[in-house]
């Protein structure tokens, strides 16, 4: 009953800001250039949707999104796990990631357009940029967090260094791991929209450029609502892999309890 009346309260809480909005422009007469209404805005929505020009291009942005995702998370995870195992491999690789790091992604988008051009793969590539280091950090962080007393006794009990990996090291880092996915998730799909921003054939982040030239602010709007829900599934669906893969974790089990 409880979860029921969070939900129930959520919604509540979002009509309560839609009517205060609807309100509060019609009564100030705002502009609809500057801030459109939410029933303007729902009208700009359902013309998307009717005609199937969000569905186009939404497909494109959630393809970048999760190929951007994906191979992001494997280059953070492949060079975290090196980092951490190897003092060697840290101490001459680690300062050139930090320093491609510290870059900003908006300026690196262009070079990316002109070195791969407008189709998919400078989306892609763009995403997997702002997603990587994420997950870098927190495997990095994880499969040192292991306690060195129990890593002495697996060695003790003549464990080699692979298994002391996949048996202690490997389930230690996953909750950092899986919170390092549920950042990077949500960094790629910016990346993604990033990257349409600078240079794009199609996706959501061309059509919010496009709407910005005829001053259609209901249809950006939209987009952004799009966005967000976008986001807000995305990130549920980490969640539910979160749940399968630590079930074990007691810290877990307390927030699926709340």
């Amino acid at each position: 009953m409880s979860r029921v009346r969070s939900i129930g309260l959520s919604l509540l809480l979002f009509v309560a800001m839609v009517s205060v909005w609807e309100a509060g422009v019609r009564i100030l007469a705002v502009p609809q250039f500057i801030l459109p209404a939410p029933s303007k805005i729902a009208e700009a929505l359902w013309r998307g949707l009717a005609s199937g020009v969000y569905f186009e291009h939404l497909y494109y942005t959630l393809v970048s999104t999760v190929l951007g995702f994906l191979l992001g998370s494997t280059l953070g995870f492949s060079l975290g796990t090196g980092v951490a195992l190897s003092r060697k491999f840290e101490f001459f690789l680690y300062p050139y990631i930090v320093m491609f790091q510290s870059l900003p992604k908006i300026a690196l988008a262009p070079l990316i357009v002109i070195w791969f051009g407008l189709g998919l793969s400078s989306k892609v590539i763009n995403a997997a940029l702002v997603a990587f280091f994420p997950l870098l950090v927190n495997t990095i962080v994880g499969l040192r967090s292991a306690d060195e007393d129990r890593v002495s006794l697996m060695r003790s009990l003549a464990a080699s260094e692979r298994q002391i990996f996949w048996m202690l090291r490997l389930p230690n880092s996953l909750p950092f791991v899986m919170a390092g996915l549920d950042v990077a998730m949500i960094f790629a799909l910016i990346g993604a929209i990033v990257g349409e921003f600078v240079g794009a054939k199609h996706g959501l982040g061309m059509l919010i450029q496009s709407m910005n030239f005829t001053m259609d602010v209901s249809g950006q709007f939209s987009v952004l609502l799009i966005l967000s829900i976008v986001g807000l599934i995305l990130n549920r669906c980490i969640s539910l892999i979160r749940k399968r893969v630590l079930f074990w974790d007691p810290s877990e089990k307390e927030r699926t309890e709340a």
